[in-house]
């Protein structure tokens, strides 16, 4: 046999023997999606591979990433970048993709497969797998996203967490109480790193006697006190520890009276024009057969206070002004014609559709009810009470936007908020109720607020000048109600804040012994903006009593002359007649047409035409210059009042202007503002005049940026040509927040039209795409 010898191999690798012991080369580590939370704040459920619609009609641009529900706010986290070169004011409480639970109005699921939809409530069952979820927000944003790749019970568990977690059963269930507790108070009741909520504030919270005391002497209210009979809440739960009443009403007979009165609520003092008309607020009085007895000694107390003793008048706001109801519906009707309705639809009907909503109408109601009591005070010299039946809505509205005409000092930052806290946290606005944050009767929600707030933007557009804030500060005023940890916002009044606290105190073992929690203002800025952030609330026009101007190379300030806040008595006659008096002591008002309106001339009619002394108060105070540091009366016709476009549009992209809209001025003056504080800067510099309060600059150190101004002039990073970022949206985008589906996804147009609120329940529940 043959012997067969083994092949020797022939084959030769070319590549180095694998070596076991070389270190691994590290791989860039992959960043987890994990929501930034708060103090207090949990997650409750969250599902991955979720995609945020951004395309009103395709998926192109849509982000992806996870959905996360806390028990603050329903957070979307993702890697992807916006498709859209833009800018947005970040806030440090919530992050790019974040919507609070509280600003949260609706939670609608949608199963393609099934046809179905359905609007989640509180503790429901879903039996279907949610393929989309729409959120409709109090602040007009409607926000997409889909589950087409996420797992179907973790998109169901998240869809049902975020429809419980927006419901809140109970006060004590609002993420600011856990928020409070953990930021502010450690394990045993101290303040955590010292640190005591609203302390650092330069401005009056009006919830202690010297703050009152301050006012009543900024005002010179001689003849009025503080008044402490309420302290720890014990004769009327919704008034304040303090208020303000006359020198003559003494403390017993105060109690004597406010059994009368609807929730003890008797006259509290508003403010005091410099020729001694006092604007007073009340409650209704209950007992019908003490009305008489109580007007005459309440109306007397507060005509001894006037130094000339003149008459008091009173308005009734029931009986002139829309009720809280139709406010309601008319805001809902403007939500569905600014957001809900495809825009090039409603683009031809535009007008006739806000007319028809009748907002307008009500903001020109209030601002025109709000004059009338201008004159009363300014003209005829007399003072007035506001009588609404609890004295915590419309009253709030109106004594607001009167001190707003009148006193220069409420159009200054700090002073407008002083006015917010004086005139609706104090007094005891409901905003729990109106705000609608526990979802549990929709008939006692109602936008008095946003109202107000779209009436002091109507007097900014008229009078720009004459404000130290923007329209910014007020658009982030209001969504700031819908952050759940300020106490501003989330009290029907500050007794109840105090309850609910201490309670909450006791149930987490927090020994805080017999005070309440205190809960952040909303006021401390700071929380939620950085100081660049900050100063878009700052207008650059603003011409106010410390406003600063060159002239002849010498430094100098606008300073108000020591007279009353107008000259437009000068030419009246001494007696004036036809005040729009009844037989009530009442002036009454109509709705429908304004008396600055009816100054307009109509040649179609021949006969002379008497003119009545508030038609010619009026008159001649628009014949003359607007004293921005005076008295200011809006114009009420049609053309003067405008919708409120940043408000009510910035979410819609299809209203957004690129590189237009008022914001291009804003940029441009605030440039200009700023290159005029750096000049007047040099001066003093160089006058060696430089006040203590402005820092000086050594040569070894850069100098410090302390302009008022968000566009800088002169900067390499804020160029003098308006920025590509900038549009009529600014300083908000609308790129992500705001989604309409025309032919795939939900037919919003189909079964929003008509609804009381955003969708309606009943009609969703078994209804196919």
């Amino acid at each position: 046999m043959f012997s067969v010898k083994p092949m020797k191999p022939t084959f030769k690798s070319y590549l180095p023997p694998l070596q076991t012991d070389l270190k691994k080369i590290p791989q860039p580590p992959i960043k987890k999606l994990e929501a930034r939370l708060l103090p207090g704040e949990i997650v409750v459920n969250e599902v991955s591979f979720v995609r945020k619609c951004i395309g009103a009609d395709s998926s192109h641009g849509d982000l992806w990433g996870k959905l996360i529900c806390t028990n603050f706010k329903v957070s979307f986290i993702t890697h992807d970048a916006l498709p859209m070169q833009r800018f947005q004011v970040a806030n440090r409480l919530l992050g790019e993709h974040d919507v609070p639970l509280a600003c949260v109005e609706q939670v609608v699921t949608v199963n393609d497969a099934k046809g179905k939809q359905k609007v989640l409530c509180s503790n429901q069952k879903l039996k279907f797998n949610p393929t989309e979820l729409i959120l409709y927000c109090k602040d007009f944003r409607i926000i997409r996203f889909r589950f087409d790749e996420a797992g179907p019970q973790s998109a169901k568990k998240v869809c049902l967490a975020i429809a419980h977690y927006s419901q809140p059963a109970d006060p004590q269930l609002l993420f600011g109480f856990e928020y409070v507790g953990k930021q502010y108070y450690g394990s045993l009741g101290e303040r955590v790193n010292g640190v005591d909520p609203g302390g650092g504030l330069q401005m009056p919270l009006f919830d202690r006697p010297s703050e009152w005391d301050r006012e009543i002497k900024r005002t010179g209210a001689a003849e009025w006190r503080v008044c402490s009979i309420n302290e720890g809440y014990i004769v009327s739960s919704s008034l304040p520890e303090y208020f303000v009443v006359p020198v003559s009403l003494a403390d017993q007979d105060l109690k004597q009276y406010l059994c009368f009165f609807t929730a003890h609520r008797i006259p509290l003092w508003c403010w005091n024009h410099p020729n001694g008309s006092a604007l007073v607020r009340m409650a209704s009085i209950s007992d019908p057969l003490q009305q008489r007895k109580l007007d005459q000694r309440i109306c007397s107390a507060i005509t001894k206070s006037h130094p000339q003793r003149s008459d008091v008048l009173k308005s009734d706001l029931d009986k002139n002004l829309p009720n809280i109801q139709d406010i309601q519906a008319a805001f809902v009707k403007v939500r569905q014609i600014c957001v809900i309705e495809p825009f090039e639809e409603s683009e031809e009907k535009w007008l006739s559709s806000m007319e028809s909503s009748r907002w307008l109408e009500y903001v020109r109601a209030f601002l025109k009810h709000s004059a009338e009591v201008v004159y009363l005070l300014e003209g005829k010299h007399v003072s007035v009470i506001l009588q609404e039946e609890e004295d915590r809505d419309l009253s709030c509205v109106v004594s607001s936007l009167v001190q707003l005409m009148l006193d220069p000092h409420f159009r200054s930052l700090t002073g407008f908020q002083s006015l917010v806290q004086k005139e609706w946290v104090m007094a005891g606005h409901r905003f729990l109720d109106r705000c609608n944050h526990l979802k549990k009767n929709d008939k006692e929600e109602s936008p008095l607020f946003q109202l107000f707030l779209d009436c002091v933007w109507q007097i900014i557009n008229q009078y720009p000048a004459a404000f130290e804030f923007t329209e910014t500060y007020l658009t982030v005023l209001s969504d700031s109600m819908w952050i759940p940890v300020f106490s501003t916002f989330l009290f029907n009044c500050p007794q109840q804040r105090t309850e609910n606290s201490m309670d909450f105190a006791k149930s987490k073992c927090i020994p805080v012994g017999e005070k309440a929690l205190r809960f952040p203002p909303v006021w401390d800025w700071s929380q939620q903006f950085t100081p660049k952030d900050q100063a878009l609330f700052n207008n650059p026009m603003y011409v106010g009593k410390g406003a600063t101007c060159v002239q002849n190379g010498a430094v100098k300030s606008f300073r108000r002359t020591k007279k009353n806040y107008s000259s437009t008595l000068r030419g009246m006659p001494s007696s004036l007649r036809n005040i729009l008096m009844d037989g009530h002591d009442s002036f009454t008002l109509t709705r429908r047409n304004s008396l600055v309106s009816r100054l307009k001339p109509d040649f179609s009619q021949i006969r002379e035409v008497v003119e009545s002394p508030t038609e010619r108060f009026f008159r001649d105070w628009v014949s003359r210059p607007a004293d921005l540091q005076g008295m200011l009366i809006p114009q009420l016709l049609p053309s003067h009042l405008a919708l409120w476009r940043l408000y009510f549009l910035r979410w819609v992209p299809e209203a957004s202007i690129p590189k237009g809209g008022p914001v291009t001025a804003y940029h441009k003056l605030s440039q200009l503002a700023d290159e005029v504080e750096k000049l007047q800067s040099q001066l003093r510099q160089y006058k060696g005049a430089t006040p203590a309060s402005t820092p000086t600059s050594t040569p070894s150190a850069p100098p410090s940026d302390h302009s008022r101004m968000y566009f800088k002039a002169g900067s390499t990073h804020e160029p003098s040509s308006t920025p590509e970022y900038l549009s009529s949206s600014f300083p908000f985008s609308p790129v992500g927040n705001m989604c309409r589906r025309s032919i795939l996804g939900t037919p919003l147009s189909k079964f929003l039209n008509g609804a009381k609120i955003w969708l309606s329940t009943e009609t969703l529940a078994n209804e196919a795409l």
